[in-house]
């Protein structure tokens, strides 16, 4: 039995009474436990660029770091943030005013959504989404609204209308991801400037997570919203180092935006983590700076992992949707004679020894994403085969 208070009042805060333990926690320790390969959890099962990690120890070496950096983030990071914004998108950013340093981009979306959000305020998010979005609208008091993507012909689509219907005069944010995590949809440079042109026409604000920017495959675009007419003064955008170079573990993330909005967003932050990850944040200031032939490496050893585990997957009788970013892959279990998809991920290490995630755990409307699985195919190539091998009878 739960402990109450003297008042019979619950520990835990009522805003957070729906989350319990991430679906992450779980089934990484369902693969723990069955020693199945765990295609769940999106991280890599390597380490990133030598050159970059060598950065890190120079910088504990040379006791760069190591205390307190400054609460925006070091200059070198920022400066590279606002050199990387410019020459990959033409975006200016100052950065000593419009670049904040975070702990990841988990933290950059709670400290978004607690600067910008107050209770009752309506925050729409595109459904199915990273779990932390629910969380950290709820712990700044808004309303949580979904706009569900729905499959049709082979990816997982926006449909503008109802977003457009979704907003009330009770909305102030709008919270975009992509590439999207976790259908893997890129949004097209026509549904992007729709987004803008409500946006702009409803006096919204935007926090857009483009965490996996740099991974984007086939001939999808990735197109900050920040780059679009009436945007940059109204988009906080979100990025950072772990899923671009491979080192989850570090924590480094960034917010850039016009001076007011990122001014906002430090001042919750500064009571979150105050300031994280120091000498890495000069390691990632250097990876930063790497030439654009890393970027394209990364991106092609990542499109060749993509097509040989969904390649394994259509094999084994699931229906996949390759996809145009990221490194996940959801699939439709329905062809395997399965239509629930939480039930089908506990049972299948047991059953074939390889974990995923149920999307329905990304929902709010759990039926819309019952029947769906997510895989990552961000591991070593032999993982990914023998995953693949492993899969062959997954309804057995």
């Amino acid at each position: 039995m739960a402990r109450m208070t003297s008042s019979d009042r619950p520990l835990l805060n009522r805003r957070l009474a729906e989350f319990g333990t991430t679906v992450f926690a779980e089934m990484s320790a369902l693969a723990l436990r069955t020693g199945a390969i765990n295609l769940g959890q999106g991280f890599p099962d390597t380490d990133g660029p030598e050159e970059v990690r060598e950065a890190a120890v120079r910088a504990l070496r040379d006791g760069r770091g190591n205390q307190y950096p400054p609460g925006p983030g070091i200059p070198e990071l920022r400066t590279a943030v606002a050199a990387h914004q410019q020459r990959r998108y033409g975006l200016s950013f100052d950065p000593d005013t419009e670049v904040l340093v975070t702990a990841g981009a988990t933290e950059a979306i709670a400290a978004s959504l607690l600067a910008l959000v107050e209770p009752g305020d309506e925050v729409i998010a595109l459904e199915p989404y990273y779990d932390s979005y629910a969380a950290g609208i709820a712990m700044a008091g808004g309303t949580r609204v979904p706009v569900t993507l729905r499959p049709s012909e082979g990816r997982f689509r926006l449909d503008l209308d109802e977003l457009r219907d979704a907003v009330t005069d009770r909305t102030r944010l709008l919270l975009i991801n992509t590439p999207h995590n976790p259908t893997g949809t890129v949004l097209t440079r026509e549904e992007l400037a729709s987004i803008a042109g409500l946006a702009v026409e409803r006096d919204l604000l935007v926090v857009t997570d483009e965490v996996y920017e740099h991974l984007v495959f086939d001939d999808a675009e990735h197109i900050p919203l920040a780059s679009f007419p009436g945007m940059r003064d109204r988009t906080v955008t979100i990025s950072s180092a772990g899923k671009t170079f491979s080192f989850t573990g570090w924590k480094v993330g960034w917010v850039t935006g016009a001076p007011d909005l990122v001014a906002a967003v430090r001042s919750a932050k500064q009571y979150l983590t105050y300031v994280a990850s120091g000498p890495f944040q000069y390691a990632v200031a250097e990876a930063l700076r790497l030439p654009d032939s890393y970027f394209a490496d990364f991106r092609a050893d990542m499109l060749a992992k993509r097509d040989l585990l969904a390649g394994g997957l259509e094999r084994a009788g699931f229906k996949v949707f390759r996809p145009a970013g990221t490194y996940f892959i959801t699939t439709d279990i329905r062809p395997l004679g399965e239509t629930d998809g939480y039930a089908f991920c506990r049972s299948l290490p047991e059953r074939c020894g390889v974990v995923a995630i149920p999307n329905a755990v990304f929902y709010d409307h759990r039926e819309q994403g019952a029947p769906f699985v997510r895989f990552a195919f961000c591991k070593r190539t032999g993982v990914l085969e023998e995953a693949a091998s492993r899969l062959k009878t997954p309804a057995a």
